[in-house]
């Protein structure tokens, strides 16, 4: 939340520029960078009618919270209004979502989106976007999560006439999700008033909103099952909810006219892609279309497989890899969901795999040719093999050589690490892969970081919150030499040693031994805390507390990081590998691992120097 008051007390400050500057302050803070001139804008106009609203309301006393955070993802409500509800007497709170729009129309395929001149691409509808801040709202937060019926939610278009935005309304579903235009601001004032008490100071109210436990978060893997084969369990939101609705779109217009299109869904770590992939599997399995599941991550598909398939192995068999395809007929499927696509390969083929079998195509292509609809979702920052190609530029390029129709959607939203920008900023920046200098750490109320002194502290600060109910993971870059899979009832080897401190690596079979997890289910299964992950087995993965090992394959020196291939004991990295790539590879490993974390993440570094920056960079406690 950026800025909270009173309506009054917002309202005289409404005529200079002491809310706006606020705003932009407490954004900078939050984000690490200024708000965009766009919504600067959206501040200077929309809350002055917000605020003229409840004051024409009589509606003063009610607590005004801007910019509200939802819980654990970066997206934030225009405005949640608490006061009193007139009749009942409860807490009553009411999601505002304003937009300036004087025009926007429904999409003509699905009402849930809708177009405005401003956008290249459809947006959410206004409705239904606040419905699901509402319902997301509701999902996480403690002090409404068993009253319902306490939270309304409202879009106003203040702008807008009804002339040019009445058809956005087909999308409202009850009170979840009203729309109201300028030309039924008399309208909007009576909802208010329904909901919110004249003369009931809405500050207590306020305090117990803020004040509600946050839910546990809805990990993926902890609701797959659920996902696949009942009912959606996540509540997807703004350009998730439209990348879903698009690639819905696209299955009926390919259905309808015979033809392919292709569609893109790019976003860093943590922005939902996983999400929205499952969500899609769940809908189209229980519609029947045939569709399959497709990754180049054997712990992602062996997880699914046993998560998500555990009572039906019709489940099971939605889950593929993307080297399944080889000699599959064209257009066999309906949809093809390519997750994790930026770990596509050059070819398919493999040294095991058969002369007979070998054509010499190109991996992408087999996975454009399989379906009418192949849609993939990628973050072109996390691939850490040389070979990997999935680009939005290598699907784009496929697309075109068979003049195929190619959507691409941004995801902006971060979901993960504790829904912080400024954190997934600082990894970036930190690591180079952005441009600046690493930025000292400020906390932000969502996203904790600390740096630890050895691997022993880092792993008793993991373990006392596993004690607490929390799920932790020891990761590192890959600086060990890993041993053979050691035999049944044999201990694993402690291949991670640094000083007196040694753990092994996860294991590399698909067995457990030892008590130890098989490499698939180490990030999900407890028992795999006892090892260290490396990229391969955590990418894909997310888990409340993160402790990452920095090892000597990078380092900091005289003011900046220095890569050092001859310290990586990963086999990929060949002789015929530039430098230049391996920094890159290296860089990207080291972001993936920093970004598993939900809660929070501790990091240790071996290098001594490196430890000292790491310090200067993230103050104690």
């Amino acid at each position: 939340m950026l800025y909270r008051s009173s309506a009054k007390a917002l309202a005289s400050l409404t005529l200079g520029l002491t809310p706006l500057e606020h705003l932009i302050d407490q954004f900078v803070h939050h984000h690490g960078h200024r708000p965009s001139p766009g919504e600067q804008r959206s501040w200077a106009r929309s809350i002055p009618q917000l605020v003229t609203a409840l004051d024409d309301a009589g509606l003063g006393d009610v607590e005004v919270m801007l910019e509200y955070d939802l819980p654990l993802n970066s997206k934030r409500a225009d405005a949640v209004l608490a006061g009193v509800h007139p009749t009942t007497g409860e807490p009553s709170y009411v999601v505002v979502e304003l937009k300036q729009w004087s025009e926007a129309f429904p999409d003509e395929d699905d009402p849930d989106l809708c177009h405005v001149d401003a956008y290249a691409q459809p947006v959410l509808n206004p409705a239904e976007q606040v419905r699901r801040y509402r319902d997301y709202l509701i999902q996480f937060n403690g002090a409404v999560s068993r009253h319902p019926h306490r939270v309304g939610g409202v879009a106003y278009l203040h702008n807008a006439t009804e002339f040019g935005a009445s058809g956005l309304r087909v999308a409202e579903r009850g009170e979840d999700g009203l729309l109201f235009t300028a030309d039924r601001r008399a309208e909007f004032l009576a909802y208010l008033r329904t909901r919110l008490a004249s003369g009931r100071t809405g500050a207590p109210a306020a305090d117990e909103l803020r004040a509600g436990r946050t839910a546990p978060s809805q990990q993926l893997m902890a609701v797959a099952a659920q996902e696949v084969r009942e009912r959606e369990q996540f509540v997807l939101l703004d350009e998730q909810q439209v990348a879903y609705r698009l690639v819905l779109n696209a299955i009926r217009r390919a259905k309808q006219a015979d033809s392919k299109e292709v569609v893109v869904v790019t976003g860093g770590p943590g922005t939902g892609k996983s999400v929205i992939a499952l969500s899609l599997l769940g809908e189209l399995y229980r519609q029947g279309t045939p569709t399959l599941h497709a990754t180049g991550s054997q712990s992602f598909t062996k997880t699914m497989r046993k998560v998500a398939g555990t009572r039906k192995r019709e489940v099971q068999d939605l889950f593929k890899y993307f080297n399944s395809f080889m000699r599959t007929e064209n257009n066999s499927l309906d949809v093809l969901i390519c997750d994790e696509a930026h770990r596509i390969r050059e070819t398919s083929a493999n040294r095991f795999t058969r002369s007979a079998d070998r054509s010499g195509r190109r991996q992408i292509d087999e996975l454009i040719d399989v379906a009418r609809v192949p849609v993939f979702l990628l973050d072109q920052h996390q691939v850490v093999r040389p070979g990997e190609m999935g680009t939005v530029a290598d699907i784009k390029e496929a697309a075109a050589r068979r003049n195929l129709r190619c959507h691409v959607i941004p995801l902006d939203a971060q979901f993960r690490c504790g829904g912080s920008d400024a954190y997934l900023q600082w990894v970036v920046r930190l690591l180079g892969l952005a441009p600046g200098d690493p930025l000292e750490w400020e906390p932000d109320g969502r996203m904790q970081l600390r740096v630890a002194d050895s691997p022993e502290e880092m792993e008793d600060f993991l373990k006392a919150r596993r004690e607490e109910g929390r799920g932790a993971r020891m990761t590192a870059g890959y600086c060990w030499r890993w041993s053979p899979e050691p035999k049944p009832g044999t201990p694993l080897p402690l291949d991670v040693v640094i000083g007196d401190w040694a753990r092994p690596w996860n294991l590399r079979g698909e067995r457990s031994v030892s008590g130890a997890p098989p490499s698939a289910l180490w990030a999900t299964d407890p028992a795999g805390f006892g090892q260290v992950g490396c990229v391969y087995t955590a990418q894909g993965f997310e888990y409340d507390w993160s402790g990452v090992i920095l090892g000597p394959d990078l380092v900091w020196r005289n003011g900046r990081w220095v890569t050092d291939r001859s310290e990586s004991k990963d086999p990929v990295f060949k002789k015929s590998v530039p430098d230049t790539d391996v920094d890159r590879l290296i860089r990207n490993t080291y972001k993936v691992l920093l970004t598993r974390g939900m809660v929070g993440t501790v990091v240790y570094s071996t290098d001594a120097q490196t430890r000292e920056r790491l310090k200067e960079l993230i103050p104690g406690d």
